[in-house]
């Protein structure tokens, strides 16, 4: 078959050195701030509205109109914050980003608060991912010293700090007004809207979120046009984006296509599911999206088609389980996430999400009555819609969309007393780890 695949984001990530700034400039970098500065900062944000790029984080609003929506300058400042908070379950899109083309980044937010009127960006990083920061960090400091980052940014009069701030590891603050209170050094937990971030985001001033991969498509819009990345995607879902292949498939990866590629195509790409097995379940868009079957296969991953379909195109994490995969075990396994990571501002989702844990696990032991699974979607159906944020809202999605496809699934676990498959048959590796070492030295227990 002709490859779909489009390297744009990832075009330069086999590049040597490809984080650094010379390896970057090398392929054209930069490129986009230059024009950019040349241009009136309205003229951006309508080549962004045009061109139909919409915000690569999950929700899928379209990212200039985002823009739009801030006030009319007052005097005061106004800020850009990049959610890197990366920490969907499945998704694995933003972090290698970061790690092999940080400048992509950093020229896409440049661009970006210059259309905005900003003049202090911030990227907020999860903690836990060291790596990227210290290599985002690098990456601001080399602009800084090359005069795209600072004052008098390349001649043109405009002024530009960045900050990078490592979060402390919450799931939440993947939520943007989350996000706001935590880089304001409050406990990180979703904000009442109205109003919204565009009116008083952080500090309480006009604020644009967007995520880092929306962030990082700007410098190609800017270069290329939107008439280009109109013509790749669909006519609602335009452009380009990454797609995250993990679990039960040959070559798991980061695949970059026009939205509206199947994953059939992708699964093509990828060499297929393991060998020797069938696919039985999918998410589309990560843990918080309902999953997909093997009868989705041809369902273009754009966002109309996959809502249509039942789901949410969300992060493009496409995590691939075959039929040695115990479903009820699975979605145990993220509403533990979901339980442990609320934040318990908010009672439906606090309290919602410890029930359909406790029953869940109760379910998989063998040990649930067929009067559960009635419970569970009772629980559901009271979170779903009255939670505070979009947590709440996801934790029910896999549960939901588990029971419609395999309810028979779960009434043998009832009726069967016990979890009918074999845990070691749906393992990636195929051999056992091996059993850790005595530690000795300093580590070693007295």
């Amino acid at each position: 078959m002709t490859s779909p695949l489009t390297p744009v984001l990832s075009d330069g990530w086999d590049a040597d050195r490809s984080w650094t700034l010379d390896a970057y400039r090398d392929g054209g970098g930069y490129a986009g701030l230059e024009q950019a500065l040349r241009r009136e900062p309205a003229d951006l944000v309508a080549l962004v509205k045009d061109s139909g790029l919409r915000g690569r984080g999950g929700a899928g609003f379209p990212t200039g109109l985002k823009w739009s929506f801030l006030p009319p300058d007052d005097g005061g400042p106004r800020y850009l914050v990049v959610n890197a908070d990366e920490s969907e379950p499945g998704t694995c899109k933003d972090i290698p980003l970061m790690l092999a083309s940080p400048h992509l980044l950093v020229e896409g937010v440049a661009i970006t608060s210059f259309a905005i009127g900003c003049h202090h960006a911030f990227v907020y990083v999860r903690g836990e991912v060291l790596h990227v920061y210290r290599r985002l960090l690098r990456a601001v400091e080399e602009a800084y010293a090359a005069g795209l980052l600072g004052k008098d940014v390349l001649g043109s009069g405009y002024d530009l700090d960045v900050t990078v701030h490592a979060g402390a590891g919450a799931y939440i603050c993947g939520e943007e007004t989350a996000l706001l209170d935590s880089l304001e050094g409050l406990r990180g937990q979703p904000r009442l809207k109205p109003p919204f971030p565009a009116v008083a985001g952080l500090y309480a001033r006009p604020t644009v979120v967007n995520n880092v991969e929306s962030i990082a498509s700007v410098p190609g819009i800017v270069t290329r046009g939107a008439d280009w990345f109109k013509g790749l995607g669909t006519e609602r879902s335009t452009g380009h984006g990454l797609f995250s292949l993990s679990g039960h498939v040959r070559r798991p990866g980061q695949y970059e296509a026009p939205l509206g590629i199947t994953l059939r195509e992708l699964l093509d790409m990828a060499g297929g599911v393991r060998e020797g097995h069938e696919l039985k379940f999918w998410t589309p868009g990560g843990s918080s999206t309902p999953l997909f079957t093997a009868e989705h296969l041809d369902v273009p991953l754009d966002y109309e088609s996959v809502g249509a379909a039942g789901s949410m195109l969300g992060t493009r994490a496409l995590q691939i389980f075959d039929e040695t995969t115990c479903v009820v075990r699975a979605v145990a396994r993220w509403t533990e996430f979901y339980a442990h990571e609320s934040c318990g501002k908010c009672t439906p989702c606090r309290e919602g999400t410890y029930w359909l844990r406790a029953v869940l696990l109760r379910v998989e032991a063998g040990q649930g009555t067929q009067e559960d699974l009635d419970v569970l979607l009772d629980v559901c159906d009271n979170i779903l819609g009255r939670a505070f944020c979009a947590l709440g809202d996801g934790a029910t999605s896999p549960i939901t969309s588990s029971i419609q496809h395999f309810r028979e699934e779960y009434e043998a676990h009832i009726t069967g007393g016990a979890c009918p498959f074999d845990r070691s048959r749906s393992a990636l590796f195929e051999h056992a780890p091996r059993e850790q070492r005595a530690l000795t030295g300093a580590g070693a227990h007295r």
